[in-house]
């Protein structure tokens, strides 16, 4: 394979901070490349100096006559006025039957193709801008962070394409799932040096942890052995007999070396709120409720049970009404109608998406942590806190106003933790968080011994963490009756089909999939749903029944007691088929299938 693009030798610094320290890297032909790094190593800045967009301190970029690079731009590109296949068209001068060609590749069909491209969100503009890159057939794709407030299905809508892509690229990404789903090589940019690995993400972790446990294996080894010569050499030096043989010791001890072992960065530990006396039964019920804006309902007919402890991940593509749900939940948006109530003795602590842009700019650190902490905690337990999500010593006295997006975030998540709040309901709390303290979020929150009600684009923290799934599509509430895994396959299998059709005249403010049958009247379909949700709970139990049944038919030897089990087990499995039969007859009359 030839190479595409070559850094050799860069150096590239910032004041006194050193981004590239003689960094060399080589671009081939075809290769699909993870780039990863920690915030403010550079990632970005290295970027651009491959785009020629900034020049290095010193060394050089070779790039190869052939060399076609498409770059998804951040900004953004559109007129006034123009539809996305009138930008495809003017950026690309391509026909329109091409242009619609590619674009059908992102499900731009209908209005989100021929209408206004500035009305459409941003998942749904990026679907544009990719479509434009494909249009003008480059050999190097450069992507900076692409998944950043995508929703579910243009992400996995842009792993399809990545997987599908001939050509090379080059990934920017902190998540995990996306990089490994798309690159079959990692490129890692840690204190000024690169690092090219060839394998995934994960295997190039494990690597890393493999090396850094030989690493330190070697060096306690070698430390003993240190221990050891000194010792023999302190005995034996001021002896007669001893003292040649103390010289060859110090010979030996001079030789031994440790390796040099990195430094972990400082990495931020969250930890959720202590509850003293976890609650048990329903901590939430909506009745028939309606939500939306100046009385006009979003999303109507919800009917949801939330229990003490579990931890729902509210999903959906963008638009769809997922912070508007959260935000009625949490009474911070008035419902349109119908019923909302929380349990007795629910404290509810509340992560919005933007709730860092609304913090007192005037308050430092510590004297926000002090205001939001429960009362009886000390400046002690604020400090602790504060460390422990990285504010440590004159860094608590920083006032809110100076504070960077990711800081600010932290803070936020420090005042939950000081909290008493046996509900938390967090709105994407991993937007300007690093991957580390997303990782050290989930492993709180499975600890923590409340309610979360959350939504994330996130697959790997979704995963981790959700114990149920409740879906928001085309004004609708659903919980999604499988895992999220399963929800994860229906997706996929959604978008690989291409099953999923949009009428002109949907609108792109709405979501995907065909609209609510018009033969269902509000009411009828309020009794469907009902019946829907029983018959998801009688399902799983009968699920629960088989699989039972079937585990102590295979550890009965008795045959009569096998007979009995069998006709139960039949009986059953008639019970089920009849209803996951009613079920589907159900989704079909509410137009879901």
């Amino acid at each position: 394979m030839s190479v595409l693009l070559q850094l050799t030798d860069g150096v590239k610094s910032y004041g006194d901070q050193m981004l590239l320290n003689e960094a060399s890297v080589s671009l081939y032909e075809g290769a699909k490349v993870g780039f990863v790094g920690r915030n403010g190593a550079g990632k970005s800045t290295l970027l651009k100096v491959l785009l020629g967009d900034e020049e290095l301190d010193s060394g050089s970029v070779s790039r190869s006559p052939s060399l076609r690079v498409g770059y998804l731009r951040q900004h953004d590109p559109f007129q006034d006025g123009e539809s996305a296949m009138d930008f495809l068209m003017r950026d690309s001068c391509q026909a329109d039957w091409k242009c619609g060609e590619i674009a059908a590749r992102f499900e731009l069909k209908g209005n989100y193709l021929n209408g206004p491209v500035k009305d459409l969100s941003g998942g749904w503009q990026t679907r544009v801008k990719l479509a434009a890159l494909l249009l003008h057939d480059p050999n190097l794709l450069m992507l900076d962070e692409p998944t950043n407030f995508l929703d579910l299905r243009t992400q996995i809508l842009l792993e399809h394409f990545l997987r599908d892509f001939p050509a090379a690229c080059l990934v920017v990404s902190h998540d995990r799932e996306f990089l490994t789903a798309t690159c079959s090589h990692t490129l890692e940019l840690n204190r000024g040096a690169l690092t090219m690995y060839p394998g995934k993400i994960g295997s190039y972790l494990e690597h890393l942890e493999a090396e850094q446990q030989r690493a330190e294996r070697t060096n306690a080894a070698v430390a003993a052995k240190q221990k050891q010569l000194q010792r023999f050499i302190d005995r034996n030096r001021a002896k007669p007999t001893g003292a040649s043989q103390a010289r060859s010791k110090q010979k030996q001890l001079d030789r031994l070396t440790l390796e040099e072992i990195e430094a972990d960065l400082p990495t931020a530990h969250v930890r959720a709120p202590v509850i003293h006396q976890p609650r048990q039964g329903p901590c939430l019920r909506c009745e028939d409720l309606a939500i939306g804006y100046n009385s006009k309902a979003v999303v109507e007919g919800i009917d949801l049970e939330i229990e003490h402890q579990q931890r729902a991940a509210i999903v959906g593509d963008n638009g769809q009404g997922k912070t508007t749900l959260l935000r009625s939940l949490v009474n911070s948006l008035k419902p349109v109608r119908g019923g909302l109530r929380w349990g007795y003795g629910c404290e509810i602590g509340v992560y919005a998406q933007h709730v860092y842009t609304s913090l007192p700019e005037d308050k430092t650190v510590l004297e926000y942590l002090e205001y939001q902490s429960k009362p009886g905690t000390t400046t002690q337990e604020c400090l602790a806190v504060a460390g422990s999500l990285l504010f440590r010593e004159g860094h608590t006295k920083k006032r809110i106003g100076v504070l960077s997006g990711g800081e600010r975030a932290r803070l936020c998540l420090a005042g939950l933790m000081l909290g008493t709040y046996n509900i938390l309901v967090l709105d994407e709390p991993g937007n300007h968080l690093d991957v580390e303290t997303v990782e050290s979020l989930a492993h709180a929150l499975l600890d923590y011994k409340g309610t979360v009600l959350f939504t994330s684009h996130d697959r790997h923290f979704v995963r981790l963490i959700a114990t149920s799934v409740i879906e928001v599509r085309d004004g609708r509430v659903r919980t999604y009756s499988g895992s999220y895994d399963d929800y994860l396959y229906y997706v996929n299998k959604e978008i690989d089909d291409g099953e999923r059709e949009r009428s002109a005249s949907g609108g792109a403010g709405r979501g995907d999939g065909a609209a609510p049958s018009a033969s269902v009247s509000g009411k009828n379909q309020h009794q469907l749903r009902k019946s829907l949700r029983n018959l998801e709970k009688s399902i799983a139990k009968l699920d629960e029944s088989r699989k039972q049944l079937e585990a102590e038919m295979g550890n009965t030897a008795d045959v009569d007691q096998a007979m009995k089990l069998h006709t139960q087990l039949e009986s059953v499995k008639q019970e089920l088929a009849e209803a996951e039969e009613r079920w589907v007859e159900i989704q079909e009359e509410l137009g879901e299938w």
